[in-house]
């Protein structure tokens, strides 16, 4: 997997500020949240990977690239 450039990844955070609410579509993890698991994002790291806090109390992050999310109004 290939890292984002500090462009994309400074585009991620303006895109996903934390406290933005989210809602899991994809996620390639046996220990992943089910779809449909919402949660806040707390913030983007320097690979460009969502912090999470799922609703459901999971702690795994969003990689970018690999999983998807839809941003919740």
């Amino acid at each position: 997997m290939k890292f984002p450039n500090s462009e994309t990844i400074d585009e991620i955070r303006r895109e996903y500020p934390s406290g933005t609410r989210v809602e899991l579509v994809k996620m390639d993890d046996v220990q992943a949240p089910p779809k449909g698991t919402r949660g806040t994002v707390l913030g983007v790291d320097d690979a460009g990977h969502l912090l999470m806090d799922w609703d459901n109390g999971c702690g795994l992050n969003v990689i970018f690239g690999v999983d998807v999310v839809i941003k919740l109004s």
